[in-house]
């Protein structure tokens, strides 16, 4: 229904004769390619970089997770205070 038929597609191919010239068709049907094809390669590199920050995720939440475990009510502060993260 909204896609384009076979007489608009035969259109479009006159009307961008007419406009352009048989001479600047291959050179604009280069051009277009080429910008297709790095619109394609961004997209991808898109979608790794996403997948691979989904990947180390987890992991970041598994160490938030123990790190978020309620202390002990019975801890003397000053033990609390002298405690250190490792290096």
């Amino acid at each position: 229904m909204g896609g384009i038929g076979v007489t608009g597609f035969i259109l479009l191919i006159i009307v961008a004769l007419l406009l352009f010239g048989p001479n600047k068709l291959p050179q604009l049907g280069r051009a277009v390619g080429r910008t297709l094809r790095e619109f394609k390669e961004g997209a991808r590199d898109i979608i790794s970089d996403t997948d691979d920050e989904e990947d180390r995720k987890p992991a970041k939440r598994e160490v938030r997770s123990v790190d978020s475990a309620p202390a002990s009510t019975s801890a003397d502060p000053q033990q609390v205070n002298n405690k250190r993260l490792p290096d």
